[in-house]
């Protein structure tokens, strides 16, 4: 699933070349992509047309776009495979097109999932802590780049969590925009195993992993975000490349840049966690 780095990647795309235009027309290719649209896909067919978009935001991996005038937004889940790409009419159909909406400035603006567990809803928007977010994004906390990020306050939240830090920072209320990928990534930066429970860290320690949060975030930014296949890509359909600089996630047996032990692959909640057995020991309760 598309983390903080690919949808901002996406949104900028999305800023860069459909706000300010009008959605003329809007073709539902496939109902389960509008399967949270709970009025159906004639209602939000009907709603969009003729809609202004007015600009693209985010918060952690979620992503809208408020419509002309600003009291709903087209909320974007990309699920595991969706891809919002903007295209010249003239470029054939994708195999798993499943929405596609025509521009005024003579874009389509596509929507294509080849897993289906993504899709476009209409929701309302409204003022959360000094924010404009859709409804269903009410409870999503703000994500390490969002320039009214609270390091202090996440500090203090995750002081207070009875479980492994790993799964503290994968959840999005209290820290949004983290997932697999980046999570093993600032956990390696910051020397902390996934597994130490969250109470137990030091202010200190917690504010470094938010450090290293914002840093692993940045740097994938500006190298496009990670593909590991053709599922995740940008608006203009282009890959990103940070998975060539990753030093943990996915690198099982090979050495760590830091220290040259091999890294290790772990389970942990139906996934994979990776990190180095020397520079992140696990907690003592997990040794064997």
């Amino acid at each position: 699933m598309p983390e903080l780095p690919e949808v901002e990647v996406v949104r900028r795309g999305l800023e860069a070349h459909v706000v300010g235009t009008t959605i003329e027309s809007v073709d539902v290719l496939h109902p389960r992509a509008v399967r949270r649209h709970f009025a159906g896909g004639k209602d939000l067919i009907g709603q969009l047309r003729g809609r202004q978009i007015s600009s693209a935001e985010r918060r952690g991996k979620y992503l809208w776009l408020p419509l002309e005038p600003r009291d709903v937004a087209i909320v974007v889940h990309l699920g595991m495979s969706g891809q919002m790409l903007v295209q010249p009419p003239a470029v054939p159909d994708e195999k798993h097109l499943r929405i596609r909406a025509r521009l005024d400035n003579g874009a389509d603006l596509r929507f294509v999932d080849q897993r289906t567990f993504g899709g476009w809803a209409l929701a309302t928007l409204q003022d959360v802590d000094g924010s404009i977010v859709p409804v269903p994004v009410a409870h999503i906390a703000r994500d390490p780049v969002d320039p009214l990020f609270d390091a202090e306050a996440v500090v203090s939240v995750l002081r207070a969590k009875q479980t492994e830090i790993k799964r503290a920072i994968l959840d999005q209320t209290v820290l949004s925009g983290v997932g697999n990928i980046y999570a093993d990534e600032a956990l390696w930066r910051a020397k902390i195993h996934g597994n130490r429970i969250a109470e137990t860290l030091t202010r200190p320690a917690l504010r470094r992993l938010l450090v290293a949060t914002q840093a692993v975030m940045g740097e994938a930014l500006a190298q496009g975000g990670t593909s590991f296949d053709a599922l995740y890509v940008n608006v203009n359909g282009e890959s990103g490349y940070f998975d060539r600089s990753l030093d943990a996630y996915g690198q099982e047996g090979r050495p760590c840049s830091r220290c040259g032990s091999p890294i290790r692959r772990e389970k942990f909640m139906n996934r994979s966690s990776y990190s180095c057995p020397k520079c992140q020991p696990r907690p003592r309760a997990d040794r064997s």
